[in-house]
């Protein structure tokens, strides 16, 4: 029988009056802490030598290829942008990853979730324009080429807030949903496809919110670059 849940948030462990705790929230922790230990379990003995762990080439692979995509998207050294990005790519496809483990419910199938991924992106956009360009240079090009323009460009931010918010969410959510009606429909055919379908449609998920957050970061940047040399 097809879950009737259509978000983690609808999957309650506990409640006391006003104070819920979800699946949404209980996994969105658990993906944090496991990331935040495996990272420590990983680099605490680091190794320089021509042989190391399985674990620290797994993470020399994923930080390779998050710093090649920063750098051929902005054409700057990475390392300002790869702890930001780096922990974004990770927390989504951890997250998404996960899906097929029994009772887990992917946090970035629940609105609330992917909102929060998205108001991160929100701010971090001009925290990196401000780092890099300056205040009242960042802020100039609001007012570009009109004062007019000030209204357009803050709902232009929102809304491109709130499309990354909702395309991940009902990217995470349909593919769900679509997995289990197959499962109830052949479950003895479709599992096994349908987990490895799941797990690359994770990963792509995870590639495309990183790689949107990096270029809204970057597209900051290069406008406040190319409206300094204007001057």
């Amino acid at each position: 029988m097809v879950s009737e849940t259509i978000t983690p948030d609808q999957v309650v462990f506990w409640r006391w009056g006003f104070v819920v705790l979800n699946s949404t929230i209980c996994y969105t922790w658990g993906v944090m802490v496991l990331l935040t230990v495996g990272s420590w379990l990983i680099t605490r003995r680091l190794s320089t030598d021509t042989k190391f762990s399985r674990w620290q080439n797994l993470l020399e692979i994923i930080v390779v290829f998050v710093q090649d995509q920063i750098r051929e998207i902005t054409n700057q050294s990475p390392r300002r942008y790869l702890p930001y990005i780096g922990t974004l790519f990770l927390f989504v496809a951890v997250s998404n990853i996960l899906e097929p483990v029994p009772g887990y419910h992917a946090p970035t199938a629940s609105l609330s979730t992917t909102s929060a991924l998205a108001i991160s992106v929100l701010f971090a956009v001009p925290i990196f324009g401000i780092a890099e360009q300056g205040f009242f240079s960042y802020i100039k090009h609001y007012i570009q080429p009109s004062v007019l323009m000030l209204p357009f460009h803050i709902l232009g931010e929102l809304s491109r807030t709130l499309a990354l918010a909702v395309r991940l969410f009902g990217n995470m959510m349909s593919g769900a949903k679509i997995a289990a009606i197959l499962l109830a429909v052949a479950p003895l055919f479709f599992p096994i496809l349908m987990n490895a379908l799941g797990l690359l449609i994770g990963l792509i998920q995870a590639y495309i919110f990183a790689i949107l957050a990096m270029v809204y970061i970057a597209s900051a940047g290069k406008g406040r670059s190319s409206s300094g040399q204007s001057r």
